[in-house]
């Protein structure tokens, strides 16, 4: 998965897709094998270094009690307003903020996805790590959502688990997995061709004028 692209995992529920990325900021360890970023194997990484290198957003949005600036502060309280708003754009929660009578100074009480997604880019990580983030979204949400963020992450790299084909079509790279296993690498359009597995997950989701 290389800087400046996006690598997205896509496989039915059960095939290992989260397990994958739960390695990645060592939320538990390889058994076998060996998980590297810029060529160093991350056990030899200290796990808050990791961590700030690595911006990930867990398939049900987490907050912690506090404000919703705190929310969005968590991974580096000293960060400006501006920055905290910017993130905030980006991760299509101004509305829902705005409507609130004390704003950023809101007690925090819902909206885990968007929130979640914020304060990933607020810290401004060099990968993202979206775990299936943002099938809790409406197509619309989204699909703003992901334009917004394109401009964000033009030099980091960026690596998607979806549920949803329609959020993972411009992806660099997809990565198939079934029952645990590799079943197909490539984009989109090489992958309806060529992985069965993958063709029918799309098929299943949207019609044949959609995947064109």
């Amino acid at each position: 998965a290389e800087p400046g692209k996006t690598t997205a995992i896509i496989g039915s529920t059960g095939s290992g897709k989260s397990t994958i990325v739960n390695l990645i900021p060592r939320f538990y360890d390889v058994t076998g094998g060996e998980l590297l970023i810029d060529g160093v194997n991350i056990k030899d990484v200290p796990q808050h270094e990791l961590r700030k290198r690595i911006g990930f957003v867990p398939q049900k949005g987490l907050l912690f009690s506090g404000t919703i600036e705190s929310n969005i502060k968590y991974g580096n309280p000293e960060m400006s307003d501006e920055q905290m708003k910017e993130a905030a754009e980006i991760a299509q929660a101004t509305e829902f903020i705005e409507a609130k009578p004390d704003k950023y100074k809101s007690e925090i009480a819902q909206g885990g996805a968007n929130l979640s997604i914020a304060r990933a880019i607020a810290i401004d990580p060099e990968i993202f790590v979206f775990d299936d983030s943002f099938s809790a979204l409406d197509l619309k949400t989204d699909s703003k959502l992901r334009a917004a963020l394109a401009t964000k992450t033009k030099d980091k790299t960026v690596i998607i688990v979806a549920q949803r084909v329609s959020t993972i079509l411009n992806a660099d790279q997809i990565i198939v997995l079934e029952e645990g296993k590799i079943v197909g690498i490539g984009t989109h359009q090489e992958l309806m061709k060529k992985c069965d597995t993958y063709s029918q997950i799309a098929l299943s989701q949207l019609s044949k004028e959609e995947l064109e």
